[in-house]
C-alpha cells in the first residue's frame, strides 16, 4: 500500500491575511476581465459589485504594511500591467494629497481626508466604496515577489521555512493562483503535476532547455493549497485513490462510475478534507528519484473539489517549480537569476541546487 504525504496545517494563515488575499484576487480579476459596471438604464446582471471600506483600500494600497501611503505604492498599484483599479479621479485625489503633505506620505487619516467617497452617491452612510468593474473570472495569479502586498510575501516566506527548500526554488516558480468556487462549481480529480518524458518538457524551463519542439508540461514538485474561507456545505479537496493499494488509471472507473467526476463521487473519496478558513495543505506530486531529485509521479496525488453545495469558497495554490532534469533546472536558475539581478542591480551569487537540499525521502 503507497501512503500520500499530505500535511494539513490549521491556523497557517490568519483570518486577516485571508481576507487581504481573497480581496487582491478580487481587485486582480477585475482588472484582467475589465467588465463596468452598468451605467444609468442598463440592466444589472445578479453579480455583486465589489465592496470595499475606506479602510480597506488604504490597506491594500499599503504594500509594505507600515501604515503609511508612499507615492510609488500608489502607481505602482495604479498602473499595474493588467489595468486599474482606481479610477483617474480617485488616483488624482490620493497623489495631490501626497504633494501637499509635509512628509510625502499619507496615514490612514490623511487618506481619509483626500480619498472622498462621499462624492459617490449613496456611499457616504455606509463609508463603502463600489468598484467600477465587476469580476468574471473565477480565478487569477498574483505576484509574490518584491514589491508585492507584504501578505502575499509573508505567505511565500512561511512556504520556504515550512519545506525548507532553497529560496531561489521557491521564488523563481508559479505565482499564487487564487481560485473562487460558487455553488455548484467544483473540478474534476486531476494531478498537478505531470510524468517525465522524453517528448515533454517543463513549461518553466522550456526556453532554457532551448528543446521548442516538445510538448510542455507542468512539473509542480508539491502543491501547498490555502483554504482562504470556510464552507457551509459541500466543497471539500477530495483524493479518491489516497492509501489504494495499487494504482491503475483503468480502475478509477468501476461498474460505470467515474472516480474522477466529482459531482458524482465525491462521497467516495478516500480522504475528503473540508474547507476552513486559515488551514493549509501540503504534499508532494513527486516521490524521491533515491538521490533526493524529483523522481516519478506520485499517482496517489490525484486530488479534486467537490461541489459547492452552500456558500462561497475561496483558496489558492502554491507550487513549487522543478525539472526532472537536474542541470537544466541549475541551469534555467541561472539563466533567470542573471536576468533578475543585471535587472535590480544585486550582485547576489548564484549556488546550484544539491540533491539533498530539495526532498527528503518519504
Amino acid at each position: 500500500m503507497c501512503i500520500l504525504f499530505l500535511l494539513e496545517i490549521p491556523s497557517f494563515l490568519s483570518e486577516e491575511e485571508g481576507r487581504v488575499v481573497v480581496q487582491l484576487a478580487q481587485l486582480k480579476g477585475l482588472m484582467e476581465s475589465q467588465t463596468t459596471a452598468p451605467s444609468q438604464g442598463q440592466v444589472e446582471s445578479n453579480q455583486p459589485l465589489l465592496s470595499f471600506s475606506t479602510e480597506e483600500v488604504f490597506s491594500l494600497l499599503d504594500l509594505n504594511q507600515d501604515g503609511l501611503l508612499q507615492k510609488q505604492e500608489i502607481v505602482s498599484h495604479s498602473h499595474s500591467r493588467d489595468g486599474t483599479w482606481l479610477n483617474p479621479d480617485n488616483l488624482r485625489q490620493i497623489l495631490s494629497g501626497l504633494e501637499v503633505c509635509p512628509t510625502g506620505m499619507l496615514t490612514l487619516e490623511d487618506f481619509r481626508r483626500v480619498y472622498d467617497v462621499s462624492q459617490r452617491p449613496g456611499q457616504q452612510r455606509s463609508g463603502k466604496h463600489r468598484s467600477q468593474f465587476k469580476q468574471r473570472n473565477k480565478h487569477t495569479w498574483l505576484y509574490q515577489g518584491p514589491g508585492s502586498h507584504q501578505v502575499l510575501q509573508t505567505l511565500r516566506t512561511r512556504l520556504i521555512s515550512l519545506t525548507r527548500l532553497p529560496s531561489t526554488l521557491v521564488e523563481l516558480s508559479e505565482p499564487l493562483q487564487v481560485i473562487r468556487y460558487d455553488h455548484g462549481d467544483f473540478s474534476n480529480a486531476h494531478h498537478d503535476s505531470s510524468p517525465a518524458h522524453s517528448e515533454t518538457t517543463c513549461a518553466h524551463t522550456r526556453l532554457a532547455g532551448n528543446t521548442s519542439a516538445l510538448t510542455e508540461v507542468s512539473c509542480r514538485y508539491l502543491t501547498m493549497l490555502f483554504y482562504l474561507s470556510s464552507v457551509e456545505e459541500g466543497g471539500e479537496t477530495t483524493f479518491p485513490v489516497a492509501d489504494n493499494r495499487t494504482y491503475e488509471e483503468q480502475a478509477l472507473i468501476q461498474l460505470g462510475v467515474d472516480l474522477t467526476d466529482t459531482r458524482e463521487t465525491c462521497d467516495r473519496g478516500n480522504m475528503r478534507i473540508k474547507p476552513t478558513a486559515g488551514t493549509a495543505l501540503l504534499w508532494y506530486n513527486h516521490l524521491s528519484d533515491g538521490r533526493g531529485w524529483m523522481g516519478e509521479l506520485d499517482e496517489y496525488s490525484l486530488h479534486g473539489d467537490c461541489p459547492v453545495r452552500r456558500g462561497v469558497k475561496w483558496m489558492a495554490n502554491s507550487w513549487v517549480n522543478v525539472d526532472p532534469d537536474h542541470q537544466r533546472q541549475a541551469y534555467y536558475q541561472r539563466l533567470v537569476g542573471q536576468r533578475h539581478r543585471a535587472k535590480s542591480g544585486m550582485e547576489e551569487h548564484y549556488q546550484p541546487l544539491s540533491h539533498s537540499d530539495l526532498h527528503q525521502d518519504l
